[in-house]
């Protein structure tokens, strides 16, 4: 069963129709949307700060959240779906965003919808993803632009998976 904890008087809350894998870990001031998942051995730590999922966003395994004492919060749009072994710390990340394994994403990073993080890059602090990007590398700059409307789509239909595959564990 999810390790969900209380901490400094704030309980996670999550919307209607989330999967949280057995050994997830959730811990103070998180809220998440409806149809989100938790996957295997993700932490979720907001308890020096808030952490904000919208809907449709899953977390793969292996990934951690967090954020920076009263300076940086975790803001995560809709229809996101973060790989595995992903880092964010005090980040944004818009709507229809793909962020991929092994991305770390720093204190102030701003990642604007429709864009892509590609696997390994790390955003340092304060970096600004441009909407509709392809951003790479360590440290990561943009690579190149990409059909922010085509990509919208993909991820809503990425999104909508992740829902069926959380729908076989909840059986």
């Amino acid at each position: 069963m999810a390790l969900i904890k209380a901490v400094r008087g704030f309980t996670p809350r999550f919307g209607k129709n989330c999967y949280l894998a057995d050994n997830c870990t959730v811990i103070g001031d998180v809220e998440a949307g409806d149809d989100c998942s938790i996957w295997f051995n993700v932490v979720l730590r907001g308890d020096v700060n808030a952490i904000r999922i919208g809907n449709r966003v899953n977390v793969q395994d292996n990934s951690v959240m967090h954020c920076t004492y009263e300076k940086t919060t975790v803001c995560i749009g809709d229809d996101v779906s973060i790989g595995h072994n992903v880092i964010v710390h005090g980040a944004s990340i818009g709507d229809n965003v793909l962020v991929g394994m092994g991305a770390i994403l720093m204190d102030g990073v701003v990642v604007e919808s429709e864009s892509i993080i590609a696997a390994g890059a790390v955003l340092l602090e304060k970096t600004r993803v441009e909407a509709g990007s392809l951003y790479a590398g360590v440290p990561a700059r943009r690579i190149k632009g990409i059909c922010r409307h085509e990509f919208a789509e993909m991820m809503k239909k990425h999104a909508g998976n992740y829902v069926r595959y959380a729908g076989w564990y909840m059986k």
